[in-house]
């Protein structure tokens, strides 16, 4: 090394752990960023948080979910004794009287497992409420990394379960969007403002469920040769490009079933009538 140009010498600084154990690079400053890195993670809290008080709000209220033809996609399929009665809809007793909260706590752990599970709003709800890491290229305030490894964390690793489970729900909003071409008496061949936000909502909960990163797992998972499986190669391209996408269809999909529940529980209120296209 040539003369004057090696680096001062510097009393070696304490290091605790974490990002700051001896093993990390030295830096001192918890992060070299100028931009607003702190937007991203705030608005994703805001974004989830708002949504899981309103979730939590529509659970536990147990009324106006159900308005001829619409039930809310949080009360579907209602598999208690206790549900408002839904000519040929998903209304199947399974729990009976001794069940006495609400139905939409049965068939929420499904759903709400896939998300909490997936890939992508782990990343976001770690960075947004744990911190773990805030940002890219931003130092993480904990002492310790133990990722995923540890309870309950490790549960993640269900999430291809809550997948196989998230298939039939989808399945069954399938069934109700197919239901909302009635009208209030259950005439068929009738579609109303609901009917087009049903429609919505169900092609962006098969899209968020499609591009899971399971799913594409399982589509073309485990192929050591393409040529060999051409149908699942396209398939497994068609999920790949939905999964480029997985982000902008989780909020969208998050998004359009808080707003398909919201359309619901303002007709059953009265708030206002469906609109009729015919």
């Amino acid at each position: 090394m040539a003369t004057g140009t090696e680096p001062p010498a510097t009393e070696p600084r304490p290091r605790s752990g974490g990002v700051t154990a001896g093993t990390r690079a030295a830096i001192d400053a918890p992060h070299l960023r100028t931009d607003r890195w702190w937007l991203a993670p705030a608005a994703t809290a805001v974004g989830l948080l708002a949504f899981v008080v309103y979730s939590t709000w529509r659970a536990f209220a147990n009324a106006d979910y159900y308005a001829a033809p619409y039930v809310s996609p949080f009360y579907s399929p209602c598999l208690a004794e206790n549900c408002e009665p839904m000519k040929a809809g998903p209304n199947w007793e399974i729990f009976g009287s001794w069940w006495g909260v609400s139905p939409a706590i049965i068939i929420l752990i499904f759903p709400l497992g896939f998300r909490l599970t997936c890939y992508y709003y782990r990343k976001a709800y770690y960075r947004g409420f744990w911190a773990s890491p805030p940002a890219c290229a931003v130092a993480e305030p904990h002492r310790k990394y133990t990722g995923e490894t540890r309870f309950p964390l490790i549960l993640q690793n269900v999430h291809r379960y809550f997948f196989y489970a998230a298939i039939p729900v989808a399945a069954i909003l399938t069934y109700d969007t197919v239901l909302a071409f009635r009208d209030e008496h259950y005439e068929w061949g009738h579609m109303g403002l609901g009917t087009l936000v049903f429609l919505v909502n169900i092609v962006l909960i098969w899209a968020y469920t499609i591009s899971c990163h399971s799913c594409r797992h399982i589509v073309g998972g485990k192929l050591k040769h393409f040529s060999k499986h051409p149908v699942r190669y396209r398939m497994w391209q068609w999920v790949g490009r939905l999964n480029a996408r997985h982000m902008q269809l989780a909020w969208a999909s998050l998004l359009s079933v808080a707003l398909a529940d919201l359309y619901v529980y303002l007709v059953a209120s009265g708030a206002f009538d469906d609109p009729r296209f015919f």
